[in-house]
């Protein structure tokens, strides 16, 4: 009788320490593990949103580092990050592809034509298949691809002043 006496406080108070440890270790949510992170992108064909042409993914995104952004006219921190992309885009050594997800193509095009387009490419993911393939869990999501073709880094949410400065260093490390 007493050994059951001592056993379920015992199990309390490790699921009470548990709990606790849960919550003080350092968690950052814009940091959720990527099954791709060092693998080779994901290979996708489709159309462009600016141009009349097709692309290909295993074509476009090796040679060159590049910053692969997932945007929609409807996702407000897609708008309130836009900013940083433009300066993205003034960097050199880096080329920047939006990915436009499940959005209006029209509605799209006259949000680049507003607030400025620092994307070379635009492919088009109407029905979210191409997200799906790159892991993402919502948009904005923003990865970097190193010159070989292999993901490096992803994050999840909005690029704030604080992430555009971590990935600009991050840009100027792969290879």
């Amino acid at each position: 009788m007493k050994k059951k006496f001592l056993i379920i406080p015992s199990i309390f108070v490790l699921i009470i320490l548990s709990f606790f440890y849960l919550l003080l270790i350092e968690r950052n949510p814009s940091e959720v593990p990527s099954q791709l992170l060092n693998k080779n992108i994901p290979n996708f064909e489709t159309d462009l949103l600016l141009k009349n042409d097709k692309f290909i993914s295993s074509k476009e995104m090796k040679g060159q580092k590049i910053l692969v952004n997932f945007f929609a006219t409807w996702c407000k921190p897609c708008r309130d990050e836009h900013i940083f992309i433009k300066r993205f885009s003034n960097e050199i050594g880096i080329r920047i592809i939006g990915i436009n997800y499940k959005d209006d193509q029209e509605k799209a095009k006259t949000w680049l034509k507003n607030l400025g387009n620092p994307y070379t490419d635009i492919p088009i993911d109407k029905s979210g298949s191409i997200a799906i393939d790159w892991g993402v869990y919502g948009i904005p999501e923003t990865f970097l691809v190193n010159s070989k073709g292999i993901i490096k880094y992803r994050h999840v949410g909005q690029i704030t002043e604080e992430v555009y400065r971590k990935i600009n260093k991050l840009i100027n490390s792969i290879q």
